[in-house]
């Protein structure tokens, strides 16, 4: 049997960063906290918390810490819980910045959102650290549901200027290889997938990481390069490289277990796709 105190303890010191931070939410002592986590710790057999500052928890500890969510949001259908329920979710940056932010008001919830790549969000899942996720994976983690929500669209976009300077004979193969791209991060592989589609080779891209959507949008603007952008988010003054898309598709991945609870969300999540997105 977990203890469940101690799991409060230990998620309000990775919530707030500190011991005292989450003493004075706990209404306890510091030293009333320090002996949960270390009776936690031996009772687990490993040390969970690194003490920072910003403390911050081990694998096992947000393991720990997910596990205590899902057990308070299964209470909430039961009985009104005496302050909010926490519900972690990954989701992608682009889905963040377009369509899902509305979608929060159906549940009466705090909300923990961790931006990955759709093409990553779904391991946060799979490590149980998270309840939810959007993804572009259709291959569901074990224990977990998956529902199709549609397709988002990105097309290749680029400043006139920069098209005209870059690609005077179009977006080819050397051209790509030479021109200055806009990347999200490391992880962002939708400049190089669109460009093997358009020319059928896989290519080595170069270019600036901006890891922000708005700004991501706001370089290319600004004629620092070419990037894929969601249609909702394509600005005024930007042309197309080439007519060709990229369609990823996305899906609500959700515990099955907190599928009663969180329906309200994932009906809201269903309708907002359904206006918002490709089918």
């Amino acid at each position: 049997m977990l203890d469940y105190p101690a799991l409060a303890a230990l998620s309000e010191i990775l919530r707030l960063g500190s011991f005292e931070a989450a003493a004075s939410s706990l209404g306890v002592t510091p030293s009333a906290i320090s002996q949960r986590i270390k009776t936690l710790e031996e009772r687990m057999g490993e040390v969970l918390i690194h003490r920072g500052p910003p403390a911050r928890g081990t694998d096992k500890a947000l393991r720990l810490v997910q596990h205590l969510d899902q057990v308070r949001l299964l209470e909430r259908q039961l009985a009104p819980q005496d302050r909010p329920t926490l519900l972690r979710l990954a989701v992608n940056a682009d889905s963040l910045a377009t369509w899902f932010l509305p979608v929060l008001g159906a549940l009466d919830l705090i909300y923990d959102l961790v931006l990955d790549d759709q093409d990553h969000s779904r391991d946060w899942l799979r490590q149980g650290q998270v309840s939810a996720a959007i993804s572009a994976e259709p291959q569901a983690v074990p224990g977990c549901d998956v529902i199709a929500l549609g397709r988002m669209r990105y097309l290749a976009m680029a400043t006139p200027a920069f098209i005209a300077r870059h690609f005077p004979d179009g977006p080819t193969e050397a051209a790509l290889r030479a021109a200055p791209a806009v990347i999200f991060n490391q992880k962002d592989a939708a400049q190089s997938r669109w460009a093997e589609a358009l020319t059928g080779r896989r290519l080595h891209l170069s270019g600036h990481r901006i890891p922000a959507s708005e700004a991501f949008a706001q370089a290319v603007a600004l004629g620092l390069g070419w990037g894929m952008i969601p249609e909702a988010m394509i600005r005024p003054g930007l042309a197309p490289l080439s007519p060709l898309p990229l369609d990823v598709p996305l899906y609500w991945h959700i515990q099955r277990a907190l599928k009663p609870a969180l329906a309200p969300l994932t009906a809201a999540i269903r309708k907002r796709a359904a206006a918002e997105l490709r089918p």
